[in-house]
C-alpha cells in the first residue's frame, strides 16, 4: 500500500490537507501526517503545506530538521509543495527583512506591490485572498483532467520569482503576471490552496496521487 505523508512542522491547515488527500484517495493509499524524519524518509510521497509567515516556516523547519529531509525526499519520490511549501523551495524570501530558503528552486519570494490599481480605478488588496485563474506554462501530469485557466484559491501577500522559466508550471494574473505553480522532475508546488479549490483541486490532488515518475 502506498504511504502519502503530509509534512508536520507546525503549520495549520495539516488537517484539511489530509483530509483533502483521504477524498481522493483510494484503498491503495493511506495518508499519514508526521514529523518524524524516518517516517517521511519511508514514504512513497510527500506533501508539503503551509501558511503563515516564511521566517517562522523556515525556523520550525530547522529546529526538528525537517529542512534536509525535504531536501532528500526532493531527491527520489514526488512531492507536492504548498503555499509556503513553494515559497521556501526558494533561494530566498523578501518577507521578515529578508529569510533564506531552502534553494531547491533558484529564485526569490517577493511582496506584491503597494497601491496598485485595476482599470476601474480600484486598488487591489493585499494580501491576494480568493479565487482566481491559473495557465498553465506547460503540460504536466498533475494538470491531467484540469482545463486550462481553471480557478484556484489564493491566500497570499507574496509570490515566487523562479530564475528559470522551465521551472515555472502555472501563472495568474494579480497586480502582476506571477508563478502560481512550479515544477522540475518529480517535483510539484503551487502558491493555491488545492485542498481549499473544489473540483479543480481535488483533480489536482488525485493526480499527485496517482502520480508516476
Amino acid at each position: 500500500m502506498s504511504k502519502v505523508v503530509v509534512l508536520d512542522y507546525g503549520s495549520s491547515n495539516l488537517r484539511s490537507v489530509a483530509k483533502a488527500l483521504e477524498a481522493v484517495a483510494n484503498n491503495d493509499h493511506t495518508i499519514i501526517v508526521s514529523n518524524v524524519s524516518e517516517t517521511i524518509l519511508n514514504a512513497d510521497k510527500v506533501v508539503f503545506p503551509g501558511q503563515g509567515a516564511m521566517g517562522q516556516c523556515m525556523a520550525n523547519l530547522k529546529e526538528q530538521e525537517l529542512d534536509e529531509v525535504i531536501r532528500e525526499c526532493i531527491l527520489n519520490k514526488p512531492f507536492l509543495g504548498i503555499c509556503l511549501g513553494l515559497q521556501s523551495l526558494m533561494d530566498h524570501s523578501d518577507e521578515d527583512g529578508g529569510i533564506k530558503g531552502l534553494g531547491i528552486l533558484p529564485g526569490n519570494v517577493m511582496r506584491f506591490e503597494d497601491n496598485v490599481k485595476d482599470e476601474e480605478g480600484n486598488a487591489y488588496k493585499i494580501p491576494s485572498m480568493g479565487w482566481n485563474q491559473v495557465y498553465q506554462s506547460k503540460p504536466h501530469p498533475l494538470w491531467n483532467s484540469i482545463e486550462d485557466g481553471s480557478r484556484f484559491y489564493f491566500v497570499h501577500s507574496y509570490y515566487v520569482k523562479p530564475e528559470l522559466e522551465s521551472d515555472v508550471a502555472g501563472s495568474t494574473d494579480y497586480i502582476c503576471r506571477y508563478a502560481s505553480a512550479a515544477a522540475r522532475d518529480n517535483l510539484f508546488a503551487t502558491q493555491f490552496h488545492p485542498e481549499k479549490s473544489q473540483h479543480a483541486g481535488l483533480a489536482l490532488l488525485k493526480n499527485f496521487i496517482n502520480w508516476k515518475v
